[in-house]
């Protein structure tokens, strides 16, 4: 059975950072694109960072600079490093792991930033 948990989310000011982690079971990790989105009530689900098996990165233009995706293949986990977090960082964050037609896709963690 396949899972990715998300974890790390929380409620921080703004400036300040935090880490997500995304732990990923049942999947031969290495093989598979993992991406980072970002869900508002009442918007369309937003591409945050896209990490590739062999390293190639992609980052939404409002994240650029101030977030960065790694991937530790030896724990399956993807992180996100935020850091200069804004209010308009506040957003469920879900990962999701991709290879040829398979798409998995985790539950979300929390992210609030408010002063």
């Amino acid at each position: 059975q396949v899972q990715l948990v998300e974890s790390g989310g929380g409620l921080v000011q703004p400036g300040e950072s935090l880490r997500l982690s995304c732990a990923a079971s049942g999947i031969d990790f290495t093989l598979y694109t993992m991406t980072w989105y970002r869900q508002v009530p009442g918007k369309q689900r937003e591409l945050v960072a896209t990490l590739t098996p062999g390293g190639y990165t992609n980052y939404a233009d409002s994240v650029k600079g101030r977030f960065t995706i790694s991937r530790d293949n030896s724990k399956n986990t993807v992180y996100l490093q935020m850091n200069s977090l804004k209010p308009e960082d506040t957003a469920v964050y879900i990962c999701k792991a991709a290879f040829t037609r398979n798409n998995y896709w985790g539950q979300g963690t929390q992210v609030t930033v408010s002063s």
